[in-house]
């Protein structure tokens, strides 16, 4: 039996509008800032921390699971990795008796796996269903490791302590069209299709559709049998294809942090947008952590509404739909690593004593 996380709804999320955010919050190594911000007609940006003791072989290993799930084409791919992925990383790890690459693998497979299921039982009812996916970028925090394991362009940094100041340390690795190590990949996995990859609005395109090369969902790219009417014809291939064109399968990191290593920030692909990594790091860094992921979100609208010739209080006022034209569903999650407790929870203790949370938006 899988011991659970303990759970605190006792803190629940704000809402502002168009806006989710918890500004201070507490995880198994430290404290933590969340936000949200919705720029679709629906958001379908999800997001969570679980917190809490993971029990291999009757003794308990205190970790933090953060994730950011970037929807695209609609909200159920990304709230059926909310609902799901932790489940089944919990199951892998208790199996396997630890974190590990290979456990982050099984995990976003067997979610990937799952909600192909579901798109089958749904296929004559809700085909719209079969164009829905999400990128999945899930970080786990235990035994002085991070573990960053992406199926995506989200991206997660780590603020690194250095005389003079922080140094922002990318800890994921990305999966778009665009990025000249993602079209190598993709190529590579397919050398006989020579419209694997099409530019398309100045844009690379995976079938000229999509941007990113890996994600969970995206039926229709990954089972022909998907690939057909009554799905919508923009979203069908040309060609017949017996391989997946996407893949679920994450990159995966694992990095030993050190004691200068102060915190993560984990987002969906709209900050990155705006802010580059050392200008992201740079703004937590001097910033109080209470409300910190806010403020990340208001320097990357400023950021968007400057690139359109527009004042930030006018960026406010555009609604939902006509306002994805701006920027992006955005979520951020900046994770602050506490040396004193992370290093007593290494060493097997908790420090915690039931104060972990977990804020899950899928309810958004």
């Amino acid at each position: 039996m899988v011991k659970p996380f303990w759970r605190s709804k006792s803190s629940p999320t704000k809402n502002n509008g168009l806006t989710w955010y918890k500004d201070h919050g507490l995880h198994a190594f430290g404290e933590f800032s969340m936000a949200m911000i919705q720029a679709n007609s629906v958001m379908e940006d999800q997001c969570q921390i679980e917190s809490g003791p993971l029990t291999f072989n009757n003794s308990a290993v205190h970790g933090t699971l953060v994730g950011v799930y970037d929807g695209h084409g609609g909200p159920e791919a990304s709230r059926f990795i909310a609902d799901n992925l932790f489940p089944n990383l919990k199951k892998f790890a208790t199996e396997g008796g630890e974190v590990s690459e290979e456990v982050m693998r099984n995990a976003f497979a067997e979610t990937d796996e799952d909600f192909l299921m579901a798109v089958k039982k749904q296929w004559r009812k809700n085909p719209p269903m079969a164009s829905v996916g999400s990128c999945c970028l899930a970080g786990v925090i235990c035994n002085g490791l991070v573990y960053i394991a992406n199926a995506g362009d989200s991206r997660a940094v780590l603020g690194r302590s250095e005389r003079g100041g922080v140094r922002a340390v990318q800890l994921s690795v990305e999966h778009n069209a665009n990025v000249e190590s993602a079209r190598q990949e993709l190529w590579s996995m397919h050398p006989n299709d020579p419209n694997i990859l099409v530019m398309k609005h100045r844009m690379w395109r995976v079938k000229g559709i999509i941007q990113v090369t890996k994600s969970i969902g995206d039926a229709y790219l990954k089972r022909a049998e998907f690939n057909r009417e009554p799905l919508l014809p923009k979203y069908r291939v040309a060609e017949d294809f017996t391989k997946p064109i996407l893949s679920a399968d994450p990159s995966v990191t694992v990095t030993q942090l050190k004691p200068e290593d102060e915190f993560i920030i984990f987002a969906s692909d709209g900050l990155w947008e705006h802010l580059s990594n050392q200008e992201a790091v740079d703004i937590v860094h001097s910033s109080p952590r209470q409300g910190v992921a806010r403020r990340l979100l208001k320097a990357a609208l400023k950021e968007a509404a400057k690139k359109r010739e527009m004042r930030y209080s006018d960026l406010k006022e555009i609604n939902p739909g006509v306002r994805r034209h701006f920027h992006d569903d955005i979520t951020v999650i900046v994770v602050y690593l506490d040396p004193q407790m992370a290093h007593s929870q290494w060493l097997g203790f908790s420090t915690v004593n039931n104060a972990s949370i977990i804020m899950n938006s899928s309810c958004v």
